[in-house]
Order: structure tokens, then sequence, then C-alpha cells
């Protein structure tokens, strides 16, 4: 019987026919695949003919489609449905990836066909996206310690092997950590939470096994409660649970994986001739040097820490008019400022939630897709990896261009946080496919469901990184979509974020879902006029965990990384009631794997091109500009990593930014 995962998909689009797809076939379609591709790089590798592009380069983005497929199945899966069976699964692949991977950058006849290629380029008549990818193939191969020798060599692959390994335990015991903790509340703790917290509690107990309501680790939901319980001992017992994933002792503690994934990353850029991971891997982004990042994030940073002190200060002293004595906690600051928006913005979570509807929030996101880029979306009837995935053919012109799915909900199964990945991205060779590209999120289930402000902000930011893979329109798939440096891709995702806050799009689709009514101008103005609230402390928390993920591959890997995170706090005087928004035994952005790694600030890099960006917008009038908005698709959308990030942002701005547009965006300027 043929295994379905490398039977040819007869689906419509080829999607991934999941209701034919068990647990038991992964593993052997994994070994299938990986055979099928060493045989295609051997083939490859081993070719005596004179090299040409196409038989080297073009070789190499054509092979590993089986490969592609399995993987492109499991990891769905893995992240937004885990199982124990699912997750025994992963830590068996990760290190037999790995090994796969190193031995095709440690292929020596391999690598000696990609540098005879990249001497003799200029006889080749390469188009500029042929020698881009070229370029960017060598590079690749030469940091994956192609050029290395002997014992160099093998201990490179040792270490790739181990951090597979270890980023997937990182992974795994955070889920744990966050799924086996609940807190039981009864009547009489449910004091100061809304309606609307209350039945997503309810939710949440019913999904646990509980008798009644139940606060979990669900960012959408600990969010909520920490904002608005009037009971101090529950928020402080919330908060540290929170506060403690990764780092509860035993076996699923992260702190000691922690650390040796740094000396690891330190002892792989030693290897390769660097003097540090940061080094090392702020070479390809588009800040270039530790210090250039340094630079940026101190220049946000004391604004927004004078900020953040200022408003602890108010903080505080609305505690004590509560008759609570003494400094104030983590535990306290969400829930003083909601109280302190109410008073000085005349609004609160719980007369706005109403009106962002998680199926009103989707149509606007559909909506300033299709007038900003005549996209169209239909419901599309596909079995897919759990019932509340939905799909939609995206169409332009009655063309079809990607299959876009998403999955919102929230679930025990599914790792916290919210990202987009696709399962097939857009290439013109070796023959023309059409990605398929998943957002998953982590929203509170309700009837209906509805979303926060900054819910609504994660789905707009998630489906701009789904517009970037769905957009794209380049010929070789290695630079297709979000294949861009780290820190140039959250450009688009962040950039998308600001239609939300269009005042014709939020009286068009923020709507009460009892009523159907708009949202009452009034209250509009209030959403829109306290967007910059509270600023000082969300970017507080943010860029201590960017600062701290910076400091840690600077220099020597910390032999303790709890104690370097405390001691980068103290140095950069860190407000006493603000935690990292990632503290290190929880930071996933960097210790699941290798892609934010020392990168961590690149939402703030691309936040000053975002806010620089969106201007433009402002700048001619209208955030709907035609001809702006065709721009941004040719220079930015569709353009992928064909050109360096900086010449593509030049070409749609004309200029590079500095921060003060983030500065005037965040409400930081003095």
């Amino acid at each position: 019987m043929t295994n379905p995962l490398l039977a040819d998909w007869a689906t419509p689009f080829q999607i991934a026919p999941f209701s034919q797809i068990s647990d038991s076939d992964f593993a052997p379609a994994l070994e299938d695949a990986l055979a099928a591709h060493d045989a295609e790089i051997a083939a490859i590798a081993q070719d005596v003919s004179p090299v040409s592009f196409d038989s080297v380069i073009g070789a190499l983005e054509a092979a590993g489609g089986a490969l592609e497929k399995v993987l492109s199945v499991f990891f769905t899966v893995a992240g937004a449905d885990s199982t124990p069976a699912r997750e025994a699964l992963q830590r068996a692949f990760s290190p037999k990836l790995a090994a796969h991977f190193s031995r095709i950058t440690a292929n020596k006849a391999l690598f000696a066909r990609i540098e005879t290629l990249w001497a003799e380029q200029d006889r080749l008549d390469l188009t500029d996206e042929q020698a881009r990818v070229l370029m960017l193939t060598r590079r690749s191969f030469l940091r994956a310690g192609a050029a290395l020798c002997g014992a160099q060599d093998t201990r490179m692959a040792e270490i790739k092997s181990r951090l597979a390994a270890l980023g997937t335990s990182f992974t795994q015991n955070l889920l744990a950590d966050e799924r086996s903790w609940f807190m039981a509340l009864g009547e009489d703790d449910l004091d100061g939470l809304p309606q609307f917290v209350i039945d997503t509690a309810r939710a949440a107990g019913a999904e646990a096994g509980a008798d009644g309501p139940v606060v979990t680790l669900s960012r959408s939901l600990i969010v909520p409660f920490l904002q608005f319980s009037a009971r101090r001992d529950l928020r402080q017992k919330a908060f540290e649970a929170w506060a403690a994933r990764g780092a509860n002792g035993g076996a699923t503690d992260n702190r000691a994986i922690c650390a040796e994934i740094l000396a690891l990353r330190q002892e792989r850029a030693a290897l390769l001739g660097y003097g540090s991971f940061a080094e090392y891997k702020l070479e390809t982004e588009m800040a270039k040097t530790p210090a250039a990042v340094r630079a940026l994030l101190m220049e946000v940073w004391a604004p927004a820490k004078d900020r953040a002190i200022a408003d602890a200060a108010v903080l505080r002293n609305m505690m004590h008019a509560d008759g609570i004595n003494g400094d104030l906690a983590a535990w306290d600051w969400r829930y003083y400022a909601a109280k302190r928006r109410v008073a000085e913005h005349d609004l609160d979570e719980a007369d706005v939630k109403p009106y962002f509807q998680l199926e009103r929030m989707i149509e606007a996101s559909f909506a300033c897709a299709n007038r900003l880029f005549g996209l169209e979306f239909a419901p599309l009837e596909v079995p897919l990896y759990h019932p509340d995935c939905r799909a939609w053919e995206v169409t332009r012109a009655g063309r079809h261009i990607a299959v876009f799915i998403g999955d919102y909900f929230a679930r025990g199964s599914k790792r916290s946080g919210a990202w987009c990945s696709a399962m097939r991205a857009q290439a013109k060779y070796p023959e023309a496919q059409t990605p398929v590209v998943i957002n998953v999120c982590n929203f509170a289930k309700g009837t209906p469901a509805l979303l926060s402000y900054d819910d609504a902000r994660t789905l707009f930011h998630e489906f701009g990184h789904a517009l970037h893979q769905m957009l794209s329109d380049v010929t070789y798939e290695s630079i297709s979509g979000t294949s861009v440096a780290r820190d140039f891709v959250e450009l688009p995702s962040q950039l998308y974020e600001h239609w939300l806050e269009v005042p014709r799009v939020l009286a068009e689709f923020a709507t009460h879902y009892e009523t159907g009514e708009a949202m009452p101008e009034a209250l509009l103005e209030k959403v829109l006029g306290a967007a910059t609230f509270d600023m000082g402390f969300q970017t507080v928390e943010y860029l201590a965990s960017a600062l701290v993920d910076l400091d840690f591959h600077i220099g020597a890997a910390p032999a303790d990384p709890m104690a370097r995170q405390a001691e980068v706090l103290r140095e950069i005087g860190m407000p006493e009631a603000i935690v990292m928004r990632h503290a290190t035994p929880q930071f996933a952005h960097v210790f699941a794997g290798d892609g934010y790694a020392c990168g961590y600030y690149s939402y703030m890099w691309s936040e000053v091109m975002d806010a620089d960006a969106f201007e433009a917008f402002e700048e001619a009038g209208d955030p709907f500009d035609a001809p702006l908005a065709a721009s941004l698709e040719r220079h930015i959308l569709s353009a992928g990593g064909s050109r360096d990030a900086a010449e593509l942002y030049g070409a749609f701005r004309g200029r590079m930014p500095g921060a003060q547009a983030l500065l005037k965006g965040r409400g930081l300027l003095a």
C-alpha cells in the first residue's frame, strides 16, 4: 500500500490529504524521502559534465520534493496539534534531519562543483535572480562548514545534531509545562472578571476535565485574568506559574538546555572563524554587526524606560489608594494599567471586546488585502488536520494565487504564540507551484469568539506574513516568500498591522456581536487614542528580552544563563515591576532553534521600517493608495529574497529610515 505522504496528492490544489495520513505513516515516509534526497544529491555531486547553473544550483533547487512534502505535514501537526506520539517522532526525527542536512553541506564533491560554478559565473550569462541564488547557496554552504576538514568537519556535524535535539527538547518541555498547569476558580474567585473572561475560563475548564472554570497558561486566558482579577493572591499565583515555565525543576526544566545550546553555538561560530555567535549570525542580516543592533535597542531603551518608570509611579499610587502598601509587583501592573486606561481614556476592555469578533476581523484582513492587492478569498471545503482549521482559495482577477489556512483557537495540543508557515512555497522552477500558507493563533474559543484589540493586531500581523508568502513571484523556492534576512522578515507583518488602525476599516468591521451595530464613533476614537497606552511597559518588556538575547551571543557563552540574565537586567536598570517578555527558560524564539537566536531584535529593526513605510501611505493621503500598494507588492511582497533587503526597501521608499518614526508611532517622543 502506498504511503499517503509519498503518493501524488489528487486533492484540490494538491493540499495534503490529512484525513488519509496517520502518525504511523511519518517514520517510514521520512526514511524513504531521506533516501531519495540522498540519491538526488549524490547524482548532482558525482556529475562529471561541465558545471552549469541548471546542473548544480537548479538541480539542488529541484531536489528534495518528497522530503519537503513529508516535513511540511509533520511539522504542521507537530506544532499545532501535538500528541505524545508526535512528540516522540519529533525527538527521533531531529538528529536524523540534522545529520542529513549536515551530510549535504559537508559533501566535498558537491561543494567543489559549487565553487567551480562560482569561479566561472562571469561566463554563464546568469540572470540577476540566478546570480543571487548562486551567491546565497555558496554562502549557506560556507556558513554550514563546507570548507572544514577532518576533525573540525566531524565536530560541526556533531554540534548540529546536538543542537537539533536540544531545540526539540526545549520546545516539548515548554509545551509540557504550559499544558500541565491550571488553577481552578471557585465562584468566589471570579471577582472583577468580565463575562468574556469567565466564559473563556469555563471553556478551558471543560477542556481540562475540571468541574468549573480554570485559568491556564494560554496567553489568551492568563493575560485578561491578570488584567481584571480583583484577587491579588490569585493574580500572583497565576503570574508566578506563567513566569516559571521551563524552570520548574525536574524533567521539563530548560535551564541546563539553554546553557548547553549557548556553548555549542559559540563553538560552532569559532569553528567557522568568527569571534562570537553574534558576529556569525548578524553577518547576513541588515544590521550586520552587534554594535548596530545594540545602538538601535539602546536608542529606544532610554525613552521607553523613562516612560515605564513614570507609569509605575502612577500605578503604585493607585494600588496604595486601594489600601495595598508596598511596591508594585509584576502581577499588579496589568491590573492597574487596565484600571488606569478606564480612568484616563474611559476605555474598558469589556466594552471594546464585543466589537472584535474573530469572524469580522478575518473579513477585515481579507478586505484590506482586496483593496490593496486585488485578492479575493473563497471558502474551500477540504479535510484539514484539525476541526478548528478552515481554508480559503485566494484568487486575483480569476487566477488562482494560493490556498490560505487559518487555525485560530487555543488548545492544549498547540504550542503557545502565533506563527505563519508555508506548507508549500511559491516557485516557478522546476515547475510552477502556488503556495499553501497557514496562520496559527491561540485565541480563546467562544460563541462567538471575541478578540482583544491586541488579538486583532496579532491576526493582522500573521496575515501580513501570509501575504508575503502568497504574493511571492520569484523563480526559485529558496528565495521565495519569507526567505529573506531575519531582520527584514517582520516588515510585511508589522506593516500590515497598521491597516487595523485605519478608522474606516474599524468603522466597517468592528461591529457588535449581538446588535451588529458599528462601533460608536466615540468609542472608536478612544480605541485609536489609546493605541500607545502603556507603551513604556510593552517596549521595556520586549527590549529587555532582545538585549539579553544579544548579550548571550556577543562574547563567551555564560555558564549560568540565568545569572547572566539577571546581570544584564541590572546593568540596563530594568524597572522592578516589569519582567522580560520571554525569560530564558521559555524564550522559544531563541532556544527552540537558531531562527531568532541573536535575532529577537529584528522585530524592532523591522518596526523602524514599517513605521516609515506606512508614513508613505499617510503622506499620500490614502491608506489604500493604489500606486503605493503596487510598489509595496513589487518591491517587497513579491520579491522574496531575490535582492538584498536594504536594496528592496530603498526601491520602495527611496531611502533608509531612522528611529524617529518608530518612537513617534510608539508615543515615546518627548
